[in-house]
């Protein structure tokens, strides 16, 4: 048996297929990002272009899959990079070391776009920068200060809730005059895990669902285009 023959009894060759000849793109490399990286390199996505400008630091490594101490100062991207070659060499990958915000303008169009940036203004650039191509976008709302990954929910974003961050990007998405997407999101207030300097406490098990939950919307875009007749 080959590396997808486990995904090929479950969906089929013709969805392998459409795997392998489909591009990703994920913004955002880490405690999200890298969970929603590594699913869809191990699901036979053929083109993955990761977009981050950030290096890895020894506080990633709570809740970040490229966080390592053999990877610490390394570019996300490169890291990101050489383990999507590990699990398949065979994936074409485009390792993007920029800050997403107003004025990129990538030279990439892929089949559907990831959003994992933690920053709002950065989000809402992704988003205008996907709907100008026509690219669907499934971006992650808060997933900080929360434990309970089985209130962890996916929905369009004018149905989202509780979530602080999803109603001050609804607000914003409303006045833009952006399209729906699909959000990952979270029906637990958040706690009041705060350090000095806004740092939000986070643990792997809540920020790696939610990067898988991602990864397996764009899976299910991408395979629900198959033709099965």
């Amino acid at each position: 048996m080959d590396r997808l023959s486990r995904i090929r009894f479950l969906l089929g060759d013709q969805a392998v297929k459409k795997l392998g000849q489909s591009s990703v793109m994920i913004v955002g490399c880490g405690a999200v990002g890298s969970f929603a990286v590594e699913a869809l390199a191990r699901s036979g996505i053929g083109h993955i272009i990761l977009v981050d400008h950030d290096i890895v630091e020894e506080s990633n490594i709570n809740r970040q899959l490229f966080a390592l101490d053999s990877t610490h100062c390394r570019p996300k991207v490169d890291v990101a990079a050489a383990r999507i070659y590990d699990i398949n060499p065979d994936i074409n990958v485009d390792a993007r070391r920029i800050f997403f915000d107003d004025q990129s303008d990538l030279d990439v169009t892929p089949d559907v776009v990831i959003d994992a940036i933690d920053t709002i203004e950065s989000k809402i650039a992704l988003y205008k920068w996907c709907a100008a191509r026509g690219i669907p976008c499934m971006t992650s709302m808060g997933a900080a200060r929360k434990r309970d990954v089985t209130a962890i929910r996916v929905a369009p974003l004018s149905k989202t809730s509780v979530c602080p961050m999803a109603s001050k990007i609804r607000r914003l998405v409303r006045d833009a005059g952006l399209p729906e997407f699909m959000a990952v999101y979270s029906l637990e207030p958040a706690t009041d895990a705060v350090a000095p300097g806004r740092v939000f406490g986070s643990i792997v098990t809540v920020t790696g669902a939610f990067g898988l939950y991602l990864a397996n919307l764009a899976i299910d875009h991408i395979v629900s285009k198959v033709d099965h007749v």
